[in-house]
């Protein structure tokens, strides 16, 4: 069976980007042998429709399971129509959320956990930078939604209003995945200063 899964870095051993329309990369994996193919998300900078394209690419990959984070709604409808089953609110490595699917320890859904436009309202943005970072980030900044509030915006006339619970959890989620980036980059460093 094939899975795509929302991934933060290019192998098995990456962490989850809870981000699926504008997640770093895609692991596309065989179940039956854990081989894997790793895409760059090129939807990641759209100004719009990111889900949608997303959803799309994984679909035209065979993908009939997609793990990830947070999936907005234009995300879901898509995946839906593509009769790709969804697996939201994970966290982890790509291989951990990939066994814990196949033992049946994860849950699918077919609403989405986040507004439209999740992974672009301002706050610490989602800056690609120009630099050559040598870090985990590669360059592509490590900031994530900070805004704080599931209120519309300037620049989101469709946004969806969160309740309060949903947004304690959405940040309480993105406080453990900036905890495990930070965990990563610590463990970089001390490699190589070890070197």
């Amino acid at each position: 069976m094939i899975i795509a899964v929302s991934s933060s870095g290019k192998d098995l051993d990456s962490q989850i980007d809870p981000r699926f329309g504008r997640c770093a990369y895609f692991i596309i994996a065989e179940t039956d042998d854990m081989s894997f193919d790793v895409y760059d998300n090129e939807n990641i900078a759209l100004g719009g429709g990111a889900g949608i394209q997303s959803a799309q690419f994984v679909a035209s990959k065979g993908a009939v399971v997609v793990i990830t984070g947070n999936c907005g709604p234009n995300a879901v409808k898509t995946l839906s129509a593509a009769s790709v089953e969804i697996f939201v609110g994970q966290s982890g490595t790509v291989r951990e959320s990939i066994e814990k699917y196949i033992k049946g320890n994860i849950k699918s859904t077919s609403k989405p956990n986040v507004s439209n436009h999740y992974g672009m309202r301002g706050g610490a943005g989602m800056g690609r930078g120009m630099g050559r970072g040598m870090g985990m980030g590669g360059g592509r900044g490590m900031g994530r939604e900070m805004s704080g509030s599931g209120t519309k915006s300037a620049g989101q006339p469709n946004a969806t209003r969160l309740s309060r619970e949903e947004e304690v959890k959405n940040l309480k989620d993105q406080a453990e995945n900036m905890r495990r980036q930070v965990e990563q980059i610590e463990s970089r460093i001390n490699d190589f200063e070890k070197k």
